[in-house]
């Protein structure tokens, strides 16, 4: 027996450091270790089961093709020569017949490292000149907001929580994603720090916070610009710190887009009690220091990426800046400065870009402009289980002139539809660099264990294709030190290679304001945005309401959070039983539903059956089934992705989850 050392670099901001007990050329055994100070020696107990995942039956060993009807997941294994002549073969026969944009990566990336995503892959098909694909399912208008207000400043370190006297969890569920900030939430509220919770849910979290508002789903922004009105009327607002690090202009109209919104205003439209309202704005206008951990629930609407955008701009109207413990945090994925054009060594795009939440209809429809789809890799994502309009992107993965490659470590409920299966590497089998956007930390890690059967790599593989494709050229990076090198120049690449992680140039406790500033072009925080506010001149501007239109048929709200068991859909195939619909108390009884009746969820784009659970944590309103969840979890295989809409947020292109409107009936 070996224990090894290694990185996790699943979707989750806190990016583990981890012990890997190996022996017989398997993962025996997970544990957190203490190279990230964050992670403290513990490990969610999700990943803990990943050897389940590397050496379990799911897992795919080697290539193969179709040989039964898209769909029925029929194959037959063959040599990897064998399979990669003929995905190089048809993507040269569909380049030259339709050109390069006829071809189409279906990719996300959330768990993966910055070897294995954005570099060989981004070669390949940029030199064929294929489609882009927009990757906004996830973080896309928080991006927006945050880039447009502050240039994606690196926030505030989660281990400095522990000196905030208030702490705002708003749309963000630790306990589900992100665990290892509960034992600092634990510190500081022993040393007197408030928790608020700000979520439609009553999460683990919210059942022990100070104030909790379980606000309507989408009504975020009313909630945050009745908070920036009330600091104003009060007195409360930090003007010297307005006046001297934002604009003048930007500051009033900002006041002028919040002061329609009362505190009773804003507390009838998001089905909250003024008395509630008023004790969040006095705790925040308070408290010294205070944070906000802005989480991506909030984005997952049509007003979700203005709606961060004032959740922002609250600290620094109530000039919360400037104290460790004090400020925001977002995402800390760019506390590194990565040269991924080094990596890459392509020109940039010069080609369409289809929207990933829009992918069923680009497989579907005639293309605006442009060749229709023909061929598309999908690789380090699961669309069927993540993207939106499930039935409709189903729909077009089944075309039969559509040649599919799916580049994957499992059979997953997407690989059923491929025409070649490759089977990949997980991160315990190769070479990852991973930024934590959590953890203020970039961490190197190295196959612990041999390839699981003959699993390859996506820089072995997407380097052969570049080779046989005719694309390679003279100087390009391959391997993984090569690569490290060009993202990190010589002397950091060095420095990583002694020491396995590096700090960011910030350190490892920035304050924000002191140590890290804006990163727009003048240095200010731009409280509206000129090009945000641009974006968004159809609608009134950048902090302009409108709820969303009402549905009568369909009178819930379907949201899909995280689960505990899970990282988006990775690792959900090792719980077997079905997945209930959640739904309030007063909503199940309206409907004579209880506790595990069979129920058929439904709006105009598909529906689920699957089994009920009556939930007093949910708002009378909301419906809930988690994000991420397989066909075998639900009675038809159909999942909450099935209802969800592929309309676009307001910022960003994001993906509008929450805006699933359904009707629950009982079935009998």
């Amino acid at each position: 027996m070996a224990t090894l050392p290694s990185v996790c670099p699943l979707d989750c901001p806190d990016t583990c450091s981890l012990s890997v007990e190996v022996a017989d050329r398997r993962a025996r055994r997970l544990e957190g270790s203490r190279l990230n100070p964050l992670t403290a020696g513990f490990m969610c107990a999700k990943v803990r089961r990943f050897p389940e995942l590397a050496h379990g039956p799911g897992r795919l060993r080697r290539p193969a093709l179709r040989v039964g009807l898209k769909g029925e997941g029929r194959f037959r294994e063959v040599s990897w020569d064998e399979a990669l002549t003929r995905v190089a073969e048809e993507l040269a026969r569909v380049r030259s017949e339709h050109g390069g944009e006829a071809i189409l990566p279906l990719t996300y990336g959330g768990s993966n490292g910055s070897l294995t995503h954005g570099t060989l892959d981004e070669r390949l098909f940029r030199r064929l000149g294929a489609s882009q694909l927009a990757r906004t399912v996830c973080a896309a208008p928080t991006g927006a907001a945050a880039g447009g207000l502050y240039g994606r400043m690196v926030g505030v370190a989660l281990p400095d929580y522990v000196h905030a006297r208030l702490i705002v969890l708003w749309g963000v569920n630790p306990k589900a994603s992100g665990i290892h900030l509960l034992p600092v939430l634990k510190a500081a509220r022993e040393q007197g720090a408030r928790l608020v919770v700000v979520d439609p849910r009553r999460t683990p979290l919210a059942k022990q916070a100070d104030l909790y508002l379980p606000l309507r789903v989408g009504s975020d922004l009313p909630l945050a610009l009745a908070l920036i009105r009330e600091l104003f009327a009060s007195g409360a607002a930090d003007e010297d710190f307005l006046a001297e690090r934002c604009h003048p202009d930007q500051v009033e109209l900002l006041r002028a887009r919040a002061e329609p919104w009362t505190l009773g205003r804003a507390a009838t439209e998001c089905g909250l009690s003024e008395a509630d309202l008023a004790r969040l704005a006095q705790l925040y206008a308070e408290a010294r220091p205070a944070v906000i951990r802005c989480g991506w629930g909030l984005e997952r609407n049509r007003r979700g990426g203005a709606a961060v955008a004032a959740v922002l701009a609250l600290p620094a109207v109530a000039g919360h800046f400037g104290v460790l413990g004090g400020g925001y945090t977002m995402s800390n994925s760019r506390s590194f400065a990565l040269n991924q054009g080094a990596a890459i060594r392509a020109q940039p795009y010069q080609t369409r870009t289809i929207n990933m939440n829009q992918a069923g209809r680009a497989l579907t429809e005639p293309p605006g402009e442009g060749p229709p789809i023909k061929a598309v890799l999908c690789y380090d994502a699961n669309p069927l289980a993540t993207f939106p309009d499930q039935e409709r992107l189903r729909s077009g993965l089944l075309r039969d002139d559509l040649f599919t490659v799916v580049f994957e470590q499992v059979r997953t409920d997407t690989a059923r539809y491929a025409d070649v299966l490759l089977p990949a590497t997980t991160f315990l089998e190769h070479d990852e660099l991973r930024v934590s956007y959590g953890a203020l930390l970039l961490q190197r890690s190295r196959p612990v264990i041999p390839p699981v059967g003959e699993a390859r790599s996506n820089l072995a593989v997407f380097a052969e294709l570049i080779e046989r494709l005719g694309l390679a050229e003279e100087g390009d990076p391959t391997s993984p030190d090569a690569l490290i090198e060009a993202l990190l120049g010589p002397e950091r690449a060095a420095e990583l290679e002694r020491a396995g992680q590096l700090e960011p140039p910030c350190g490892a406790h920035p304050i924000q304001m002191v140590d890290v500033l804006p990163q727009t072009p003048d240095g200010k925080i731009h409280l509206v945005p000129a090009a945000l506010e641009q974006e968004l001149a159809a609608q009134g501007g950048l902090y302009v309401y409108e709820p969303s239109p009402p549905a009568p048929s369909y009178p819930l709200t379907l949201i899909s959070p995280a689960s505990p068991r899970a990282i988006s859909s990775t690792l959900f195939q090792l719980h077997e039983q079905i997945v209930p619909l959640g739904l309030a108390p007063a909503d199940a009884a309206a409907r004579g539903i209880e506790s595990g009746d069979r129920v058929r969820a439904h709006n105009e784009l598909g529906e689920v059956v699957t089994l009920a659970a009556v939930d007093p944590d949910l708002r009378e309103g909301v419906a809930c089934l988690p994000k991420g969840l397989w066909a075998q979890h639900t009675l038809n295989g159909a999942t909450a992705n099935a209802l969800c809409p592929d309309h676009l947020s307001d910022l960003g292109g994001g993906a509008c989850f929450n805006d699933a409107r359904i009707e629950v009936e009982k079935l009998t």
